[in-house]
């Protein structure tokens, strides 16, 4: 998917929602268990429920991993449900590989080509000739780990060298040279949001993936108005309050409504922003 395609959907949706499909087998509703494939039918009616609202979806890769085979084969049947079904929805995999150059060139081909996903979320920690490879596909997009919202993020992210630059503004200013606004985004975390302004100086055309809205407590208006551009430039993530807002039957139908909301909170910051 061009950066086009992607704003215009956008547009289109009043909504630069993302919904996380961190899908737990132990937090799908019971009626589903007896089915086949518990992830596949759990995902298959979020994603029915949810698409009107959604530009994105993001499958954390280790949801399925943990089930070895059969959840590499429910992975599988997700990816081809959205292509075949709403093929306009940009699909990210949240897998944060980085390594050397010809591995992370086999996992490019694994997300980008065995398995049709947009987009892949790769670690930086490597260098150049780690992140390269998911930038020589035509329409795909390296998101590059840049600012995160855990505890651990200070252990590192924030360390400074002798010029006062931390190492989060580093990996910005380097990666940023390695490919273009066209091919490569950004993880910033929404509870880091009173940084975005810093970041924009830094990446101002690039889209930025922004977990941590709902569940983790991260301001959907606040990283709104410090790191939205002229195309929007923001993808926000909700994973748990939307996909989990039930436990019960309902639990497509309460995704529906958590979309829903979220999408017109986002319709009515992009119209002050004179998106749409």
């Amino acid at each position: 998917m061009t950066r086009d395609e992607l704003f215009e959907n956008i547009k289109r949706k009043k909504s630069y929602l993302c919904v996380g499909l961190d899908s737990d087998i132990k937090k799908i509703p019971a009626h589903l268990l007896t089915t086949e494939d518990p992830i596949f039918e759990f995902n298959k009616a979020i994603i029915d429920a949810t698409h009107k609202y959604t530009v994105a979806y993001k499958p954390n890769i280790a949801f399925y991993e943990a089930h070895g085979i059969s959840g590499w084969k429910s992975l599988e049947k997700t990816i081809n449900y959205i292509n075949s079904n709403y093929s306009d929805v940009f699909t990210i995999a949240d897998a944060k590989r980085g390594d050397i150059g010809n591995t992370s060139l086999m996992y490019a081909r694994a997300f980008f080509d065995a398995m049709n996903f947009d987009s892949i979320t790769v670690a930086p920690y490597m260098g150049e000739d780690s992140v390269t490879p998911f930038l020589q596909h035509p329409n795909k997009w390296a998101i590059v780990l840049a600012l995160t919202s855990n505890k651990g993020a200070f252990d590192f992210q924030f360390t400074e060298d002798k010029e006062s630059e931390t190492l989060y503004q580093k990996v910005l200013k380097t990666t940023s040279k390695w490919g273009s606004a066209d091919n490569m985004m950004y993880v910033v975390g929404a509870t880091k949001a009173d940084m975005l302004k810093d970041i924009r100086n830094i990446i101002p055309d690039h889209f930025l993936l922004v977990p941590g809205v709902g569940a983790q407590g991260g301001s959907l208006q606040e990283v709104t108005e410090n790191g939205i551009n002229s195309k929007c430039g923001l993808l926000i993530n909700s994973s748990r309050a939307i996909i989990y807002n039930s436990d019960k039957e309902d639990f497509a139908e309460m995704a529906n409504k958590a979309a829903h909301e979220l999408q017109q909170e986002m319709e009515h910051l992009l119209k002050k922003h004179n998106i749409i």
